[in-house]
């Protein structure tokens, strides 16, 4: 009842000051929306359970090479493990895999993934309709397919009947057994476009179980922790297991040693979003900070001048504990308000705001305002209007009883003896503002120094795009050789074409294919395993990508079967092998000394190329000329198809990239009218989509600082143009005794100065306290870096001056008579 009865006069008392309440309201509006925007997304892709019966259990395992990271599994284990393994109820493999889609009117490339029967049983997840496969279908190979929600939807048009239909995959018919729930997502790929629409059998094949795949590192595997394991007990398991596993190596796999690697499922997928999604937090925080910092100074101000008003209410009876549950109920109401507005603002901002979300984020789609969402917004406006109410009433009642009910008491007197709460909260906004501002420096800085790195070619006018042979009608290399000669012959033809090429990876094109190597004249007692980033050639590579050949020569149509192996090799490759010599000549081979391999002789020395965004250096790279299979396999093979069927078609034209779309489909339309092209865009823009995660960190983190920015303007610009109000009689008097109008000028601007001297003081020191947090995300600059710290701390000390630059005017140009007729 008394509840009720304050929040009516809660209501009563903000319906007669419109302005004030709907000032504070927006204010609060706009802290609790954008909190609760990344908290959204927190939530979404951190701390959603993922879409799996008890996914606390599940663990991927992989093998930690001696010289190498965590990649995954081979073949070979995949039927291994469940025989030795003890720590697991249930494990699956499973590698993901692309298969062209047709049968409609325009044939797509799909994300698809070879998986295990026993997948979606470890998954614990249970097929919409229909059923998923038995072991018994999967080593019998029968084309067979789940497909996903999504592709049931936009293929099928949600038929319930969809079981026993056919769908055509790189030109077979596969049968529909299944729908998969439309939360289930697995693998859980980063990215908006990247979800895996349908699962077919692994149904390993011979060749990949052979000794020659032995040293292939391509799969993955999932499985379940029973219940009484802990994380270190699968270790020690997967560790013995990989004892066998060596064992089984062929012989000229003896000198590789591996251990096994279990990592939470959750971890894998989310692992490299915590530290930016831990970053918009704390910046989204900061900017709450202010906010409940500017409805705490609005709320003293109202406080302040209610002061008499309380102090008829305690002198009539009233409980300090009823004045101070009032004081409350009216911050309740306007944050409740103000949290409601946010929520509302979130709802209709998020959709735009994953849409910018860099693909390097995973679980975009699970990105929501679900109920968990809407209840910390609610709690957060509860918690806010709470925090911003009752440290202004507290402080309004601390005063004399008596002095309150005078009828003369000067205004200032009131005021003034609340100065030192005004000055903490403006040293608390300048300081954490400057914080934020900081941050936003030291990451645009960063992001300037990326965009000035040369990324060793030249992305403008390149037109770019993905295909994938079908292996039932490509299935040997001359097929395989013919559509590519045909392709670059026909686009070398087309108007404005400077030079062509395919390959097997670009820059920009979000993961590099890796390759063990040995350089001639390493003895086998100081062989270790080696990476190196390889790309298989066709055409005119290096023109096409403006890479710079530094000596030597690039690949002619010479460089194919039966001829010599050769291979090209950049800058930082040379300079580890070869240092102050000239790498042409230099012989390597792919694998290690163990096995009996031809030797490749390096005829051509590149640039280093920044594969990846130009914030990550350069690797060791080697280039090899796609008719030189061998190479690539470490030995002749004698399969009908060694050649690469697919990758990325690149064309270097005179035309913008934009214009050479149709003429692309159409050369390929001409050539193989089924065959889908996918990833269709400008090498500018692939960088461009490369490098978003950075420019995404620097914008939004630059937009919640100027956000800040301007509310803490807003509440030095509320507090000192109070701070002058109360004192205009004092100031009327300095200027009846002779005082110049801009000696009081100048007396407001030396308050907020020194205020704001304090705050710059305390965020800097802020600033370099939680410089940790920001150290992974930058890029040739230090998140201390002096020059940064003193241009931030400079530019907030001027906005402070602004802030204050109109209440000193104001206080300059006041008329003291007028001012003194109310003493």
């Amino acid at each position: 009842m008394a509840l009720s009865r304050d929040a009516r006069f809660a209501l009563r008392q903000l319906r007669k000051t419109p302005g004030f309440t709907v000032t504070i309201v927006l204010t609060l509006a706009l802290g609790i929306g954008a909190t609760t925007l990344v908290f959204s997304l927190v939530e979404g892709i951190l701390l959603r359970p993922l879409p799996f019966r008890d996914p606390s259990r599940l663990v991927m395992l992989g093998d930690h090479l001696r010289e190498g990271a965590n990649i995954s599994v081979t073949a070979r284990e995949i039927p291994l493990y469940p025989t030795a393994a003890t720590a697991f109820s249930s494990m699956a493999g499973y590698i993901p895999s692309a298969y062209e889609l047709s049968g409609g009117e325009n044939p797509e490339n799909i994300q698809a993934a070879r998986v295990s029967a026993s997948t979606f049983p470890t998954l614990g997840v249970e097929p919409l309709i229909g059923r998923t496969f038995t072991p018994q279908e999967e080593n019998s190979s029968e084309p067979l397919a789940v497909i996903s929600y999504s592709l049931w939807t936009t293929r099928f048009h949600r038929d319930p009947h969809v079981v026993g239909s056919t769908i055509t995959l790189d030109r077979r018919n596969y049968t529909v057994i299944g729908v998969m729930p439309r939360s289930f997502e697995f693998p859980v790929n980063p990215g908006r476009l990247n979800q895996t629409q349908l699962w077919v059998p692994l149904s390993l094949t011979p060749d990949e179980l052979s000794d020659n795949a032995a040293g292939v590192w391509s799969f993955l595997m999932i499985a379940r922790l029973k219940d009484n394991v802990s994380l270190a007990q699968a270790a020690a398991d997967t560790n013995r297991v990989a004892q066998q596993v060596m064992r089984t190596f062929p012989q000229n796999m003896a000198a590789i040693r591996i251990r096994g690697d279990v990592t939470p499922l959750l971890e894998t997928v989310v692992g490299d979003s915590r530290t930016l999604l831990r970053t918009l937090f704390v910046s989204v925080s900061v900017v709450l900070l202010i906010v409940c910092v500017n409805v705490a100074v609005m709320l003293l101000v109202r406080a302040i001048r209610r002061r008499r008003e309380y102090a008829v209410r305690l002198a009539l009876g009233a409980r300090v504990s009823g004045v101070l549950r009032q004081s409350a109920c009216e911050g309740l109401v306007l944050s409740l308000a103000g949290g409601t507005l946010g929520l509302g603002l979130a709802a209709v901002l998020l959709p735009v705001i994953v849409k910018e979300l860099p693909d390097t984020l995973p679980r975009l789609t699970a990105i929501a305002i679900d109920p968990r969402v809407a209840v910390f917004a609610l709690l957060l406006a509860f918690a806010t209007g709470i925090i911003s109410s009752l440290a202004p009433a507290f402080a309004a009642l601390r005063t004399n009883l008596l002095e309150s009910l005078k009828q003369s008491s000067p205004t200032g007197s009131h005021g003034s003896s609340h100065e030192w709460l005004r000055s903490a909260l403006v040293v608390s906004e300048i300081a954490v503002a400057l914080m934020l501002l900081t941050a936003s420096g030291a990451l645009l800085r960063s992001y300037q120094k990326m965009l000035a790195v040369n990324p060793g070619f030249r992305p403008q006018q390149v037109l770019l795009a993905a295909y994938q042979l079908p292996p039932n009608f490509y299935g040997s290399n001359q097929v395989v050789e013919n559509f590519d000669r045909t392709l670059l012959e026909r686009l070398s033809s087309q108007p404005g074409t400077i030079a062509t090429t395919i390959s097997n990876s670009v820059p920009a094109s979000n993961g590099f294919p890796l390759a063990t190597y040995t350089v001639d004249g390493t003895s086998d007692s100081a062989w270790k395993l080696e990476f190196a980033q390889f790309t298989l050639t066709y055409g005119d590579y290096f023109r096409t990508l403006a890479i710079p050949l530094l000596e030597g020569r690039t690949f002619t149509p010479q460089d194919r079967d039966g001829a010599p192996l050769v291979v090209i090799v950049n800058q930082r490759f040379a300079k580890r092998w070869w240092p102050g010599q000239s790498p042409i000549g230099k012989r390597l081979h792919i694998g290690n000394p163990h096995k009996g391999l031809p030797w490749a002789t390096v005829v051509g020395l590149v640039a280093d190329v920044r594969n990846g965004s130009r914030d990550e250096p350069a690797g060791e790279q080697m280039y090899l000329p796609e008719m030189q299979p061998a190479l690539l396999r470490a030995g002749i093979s004698t399969a009908p198809l060694t050649y690469p069927s697919g990758g990325f078609i690149a064309v270097r034209s005179a035309l913008p990239p934009d214009q050479l779309t149709n003429t692309l489909r159409s050369v390929v339309a001409g050539i193989d009218p089924r065959l889908a092209l996918t990833s269709v865009e400008s090498l500018s823009d692939a960088l461009v989509d490369v490098e978003a995660p950075r420019r995404f960190n620097a914008s939004l983190i630059t937009t919640f600082a100027i956000g800040a920015l301007l509310l803490a303007m807003i509440g030095i610009y509320a507090v000192v143009a109070f701070s002058v109000s109360i004192r205009d009689q004092e100031i009327a008097i300095r200027m009846a005794i002779g005082a110049q109008r801009q000696n009081i000028a100048r007396l407001v601007l030396a308050w907020g100065a020194r205020m704001a001297l304090i705050g710059c003081a305390l965020g800097t020191a802020g600033s370099a306290a939680l410089s940790r947090l920001l150290r992974s995300q930058l890029f040739e600059v230090s998140a201390t870096d002096p020059g940064i710290y003193a241009v931030c701390a400079a530019f907030m000390l001027l906005l402070a001056l602004i802030a204050c630059l109109l209440p000193a005017l104001r206080a300059a140009t006041a008329d003291p008579i007028r001012s003194l007729r109310s003493v």
